[in-house]
Formats: C-alpha cells, structure tokens, sequence
C-alpha cells in the first residue's frame, strides 16, 4: 500500500518531507506500532542513527522479554550463539 501525502499538507507542518516522515515514524513507534528495526527500515537509515534521535529526543527504546527472546533465536539460527 501506498500512502501519498500532498505537498500542502507537507508545507502546512513547516516540515521538509524528511523530516515529516521522521515524526510520523516516531510517533508510531512511541506508540509502539512499529519495531525499531522498522521504524529504521522505514527511514532508510542505520537503526544505531534511529537510536540516536530517540535519545537526543529521550524517547525510550522498547524492548521487553519477547524482543529479548527473538533476538537470542536469531541468533541461534545465526549460529553466532
């Protein structure tokens, strides 16, 4: 699906279309709609520079037992464990 979002309503925010699409990202993560691999993948940048935004913004990472749990089964399948 595609979502087309029209230049008033980018100039309207005040935003550049980076920008916006950055604090809609944001907003869905703080939400908890979206991962931050997602939310990373979603910006086209590296999640550790996603990482940084939420820190410079003190927006927590999310990350409970099943995050944990799914990360430690990646990396058995990895084979790095």
């Amino acid at each position: 699906m595609s979502l087309v979002i029209s230049d008033e309503i980018i100039r309207a925010s005040g935003l550049s279309e980076p920008d916006f699409l950055l604090e809609i990202v944001l907003l869905l993560f703080k939400q908890k709609k979206i991962s931050l691999a997602k939310a990373s993948h979603l910006l086209g940048i590296p999640r550790i520079r996603f990482q940084h935004e939420l820190a410079s913004r003190q927006i927590p990472i999310h990350y409970d037992v099943e995050d944990f749990e799914t990360d430690l089964s990646n990396l058995r399948a990895a084979g790095r464990l």
